[in-house]
């Protein structure tokens, strides 16, 4: 599991499993939220059952499955509101960059465009395509 800060309180990573639960629990998360569909890759774990053991360990569980770049609109209020429970939150998928990419529609609005890409960038992800989605989600609101 490859861990990536974006605020003080938002980190995405790449896939979770159970094993690295207790690791998360001991790096203080508080909120996981999974941006995978089911039976993505053959061997990828159940969203289901990794809620079980997460939730068994005490945290809020979100998922909110995105497949081939569909951003719609219920899953960025999804993930808007799983941001807004307790803190820090972790979101994964394979490579992040989902759950980055919701963050990032998430907070357009809340944050000026140029520092949503900033910090999307500083944590390794290049989200300048969202660049005309993030500036009229931003007019929006």
């Amino acid at each position: 599991m490859d861990i990536k800060p974006v605020t003080s309180s938002f980190s995405v990573a790449d896939q979770v499993t159970e094993a690295d639960l207790p690791q998360l629990k001991a790096l203080g998360y508080r909120t996981l939220i999974c941006n995978r569909p089911d039976a993505e890759v053959e061997g990828q774990p159940a969203a289901e059952s990794l809620a079980a053991r997460a939730r068994e360990q005490g945290f809020d569980w979100h998922w909110i499955p995105i497949s081939s770049g569909q951003f719609t609109e219920n899953a960025v209020a999804d993930f808007s509101q799983a941001l807004a429970g307790h803190q820090p939150v972790l979101a994964f998928c394979r490579t992040g960059t989902r759950s980055i990419t919701l963050w990032a529609l998430a907070q357009a609005g809340e944050k000026p465009t140029a520092e949503l890409l900033g910090l999307a960038a500083a944590a390794g992800y290049d989200l300048s395509a969202l660049t005309p989605r993030l500036n009229a989600t931003s007019a929006r609101r």
